[in-house]
């Protein structure tokens, strides 16, 4: 059975392209974020499963709302999704509690996480 989703990233296309790879695994959206302070509101009201988290946002950054997240929710699953450094943000990433850290040229691989 797919999963509900929350998808946050800044970027439309990244968001639609994202979008695309999780439909296409059979998971629903039920929402999408530009920033973290969006992010945090729309997780609140819409109890989603699953968040994809871009880090570098205005506002609010993907490590800040997966912060406050998880303080309201501990069991919240937060995987991110973007373009800095792999091994660095990816070790941040997963001490924060996040499922894990995937590119953004290989969204393909957040089926696999799931």
């Amino acid at each position: 059975m797919g999963k509900r989703i929350l998808i946050v990233d800044d970027s439309s296309i990244m968001r639609k392209m994202i979008t695309k790879t999780l439909k296409a695994g059979g998971h629903t959206i039920v929402g999408e974020a530009k920033n973290g302070k969006e992010a945090v509101a729309l997780y609140k009201e819409l109890k989603p499963d699953l968040v994809t988290m871009d880090i570098t946002m205005r506002e609010m950054d993907g490590f800040a709302a997966a912060k406050e997240i998880l303080s309201d929710d501990p069991d919240a699953q937060i995987i991110f999704v973007s373009n800095l450094d792999e091994k660095k943000y990816g070790e941040d990433a997963t001490q924060l509690g996040a499922m894990g850290y995937v590119s953004k040229n290989k969204t393909q691989k957040l089926l696999d996480l799931i």
